[in-house]
Order: structure tokens, then sequence, then C-alpha cells
């Protein structure tokens, strides 16, 4: 356990250290309480994010051991420093129409003008990642090809739906049409603008891997070696929109319990390269292959998970609920796949 988790373990110290100064920095006294907040964000967005662990782990197996590397160390920089930090500073940039250098400054000199900046643009930053994570759940259960189903009398339909060109597409925007009625007037075309971007972007990366997978076979062998480069390349981009869509909910709750932006992005990214470390071991232990309905699991956590965030537009849900319906899921798929091995051992 202490090889893949001992990076994490690192950046806690480091964290907390961080955390402590910048706390006594900011107000005197403030270090040990600094301190506990990050802990509680670091705690939540692991405990929060395990379908996560396990749908990186899915594309994970699939890479090189260079990209896989690359995953854990260019990765954590983009999680923390990209989707902690400078995606919410950019949103914020765009909407409130202020250059990126003065929204950098409010974020780190007043915490509340940038919280309240973040908040009025919630609902158009968490449309994007729920319509992307939409598309990922639509996309894994309308697949004819997929013989393995853990609720069946669901999942075996679902599986021929995609005989239906487009389907995908066709109920992603019926679901942007149902968000964006009960969104104000002044906001209807900034939800319907970042709704529209996230399918366009599941679409654009979905549909470069898939076009790398069928041509890799007729390439020469130079060609090929270009092939997987660009494949790994193409597999972390994806990787990394399906982090941010799943750390879009957890930037905008933890100003429930801080809003200084720099002790929210330290517990985040404390979180985050602990999940990182997980979705490691979970594909070297081949821990998916064990478990035959855990990434079933995880998928119907993503959908739940994409519901809530559209909801979230529209009236405030607890990160309490997000997370034990995920947990829910996950556990239940991992009982599941127990029995299903008892099964097989028994006959």
């Amino acid at each position: 356990m202490l090889q893949y988790f001992l990076g994490s373990y690192i950046i806690t110290i480091a964290g907390v250290i961080a955390a402590y100064f910048w706390g006594e920095h900011v107000h005197a006294g403030a270090g040990l309480s600094s301190i506990f907040i990050v802990l509680v964000l670091a705690v939540l967005e692991t405990s929060l994010s395990f379908d996560n662990a396990v749908v990186n782990a899915m594309k994970l197996e699939k890479m090189s051991d260079v990209w896989r590397h690359r995953f854990l160390t260019w990765g954590i920089a983009i999680a923390v420093f990209g989707m902690r930090f400078l995606f919410p500073v950019l949103v914020v940039s765009i909407f409130a129409h202020l250059d990126m250098v003065t929204v950098t400054k409010i974020a780190l000199t007043d915490s509340q003008k940038y919280a309240g900046y973040l908040h009025a643009t919630h609902a158009p930053i968490v449309t994007f990642g729920g319509m992307f994570l939409i598309m990922l759940f639509l996309n894994y259960f309308f697949n004819h090809e997929k013989n393995v189903h853990w609720l069946k009398p669901i999942e075996a339909p679902l599986s021929h739906l995609d005989h239906i060109s487009g389907i995908e597409i066709i109920i992603s925007l019926l679901m942007l049409i149902g968000v964006q009625s009960f969104i104000p007037a002044e906001s209807k075309v900034a939800v319907i603008i970042s709704g529209m971007a996230g399918i366009i972007t599941f679409l654009a990366i979905d549909g470069v891997a898939h076009f790398l997978e069928k041509h890799e076979e007729m390439r020469n062998a130079k060609c090929a070696a270009d092939s997987v480069k660009c494949a790994g390349l193409i597999s972390f981009i994806y990787l990394e929109l399906i982090d941010a869509s799943f750390s879009l909910d957890g930037v905008l709750g933890a100003f429930a319990l801080s809003n200084d932006v720099l002790i929210i992005t330290i517990g985040l990214a404390i979180g985050a390269m602990f999940v990182r470390s997980l979705t490691i071991m979970l594909v070297e232990k081949k821990t998916l292959a064990q478990f035959l309905y855990l990434e079933h699991g995880a998928h119907w956590a993503i959908g739940a998970l994409a519901v809530i965030m559209l909801v979230s537009t529209v009236k405030e849900v607890p990160e309490v609920v997000t997370g034990l319906i995920g947990l829910f899921f996950i556990v239940a798929a991992l009982i599941s796949s127990i029995i299903h091995n008892k099964k097989q051992l028994s006959k």
C-alpha cells in the first residue's frame, strides 16, 4: 500500500504545513483551523471520487506505463492548478468580463467577492460538467457489443439503443432543453452554450480516440508507434476532462467550508492525489478484472452525479447526498461482484 500512496502522504504533509503558514499569514491564530478545513476537504474529495478512480482505471489499463506515470505527475499538476484554481478563475473572467490577472488578484485578496462571482457562474459551470458526464454515461450503456450486464433488466435493453444513430446526443440535448427552461432568463444563453460545449467536447475527444484505435492496426511499424503515442495523449486528455467534470461540483461546494481559494486548492489537491494513487493501485492490482460489475456501478454513479449537477443549477444539493448516492452504487456493484465470484468458484 505504501508504494501507491507514498506520494499522497508527502503531498498531505506539505499541504498541511502550507495551510498552517498561510492561515497564520491571513489571520494570526488561524493556522490550526486552516489545517482542519484542508483535511476535511481532502477527505470529502477522496470519498466522493471513488467512482472517478474506477473510470480512470478503465482507461489507464489500456495505456502504457509512461502515460500512467504522466497521469500521476503531469495530471496531478493539471488537476490541482488547472482545475482547482485556474479553471474557476477563467470561468469568472469570462462571465464577469474581467481579465484573468484581475480575477486572480480578487481570488487571493478578496475571497468573499471571488466566492460571489463563482456562485453567480455556478449554473454554466455545472451544466458543462453535467452534460459531459451524461454523454459518458450514455456512451457506456448504449453499446450492443456490451454483453456483461449488472442490472440486466435495465442494461440489456439500453445496450441495443445504439442502433438509433445519435441517440446519446438526442437525449442529452433534450435534457439540456429541460434544464434551461428552469433557468432565469439572464442565464439561459450561458447555460445552453455551456451544455452544448460539454456535449461537443465529449464527442470531439471520443471521436479522435475511436479514430486512432480504428487506424492503429492499418499503419506500418513507424506510424503505429506514432499512433500509440498519440492515443496515449488523447486518453490522457480524456482522463483530465473526466476528472475536471467530477471536480466541478467539489470545487463549488468547497466554498461552503471556506472562502479562501488557496486553502480550498490545497485541500482538494490532497484529495485529488489520493484519488490518483487509488487509480494506479486499481490498475496494477487488476481490481476491475477481479470485480466484474465495479465499472458498471461507477458509471451508474456517474449518471447519478450528472443528474445531480443539472438539478443543482436550480436547487442546491448537499454534497453528502451526492457522495452517498455514488457510494451506494459502488458498494452495491462490489457486493454483486463478490457474490458472482463465489458462484463461479462453487461451480
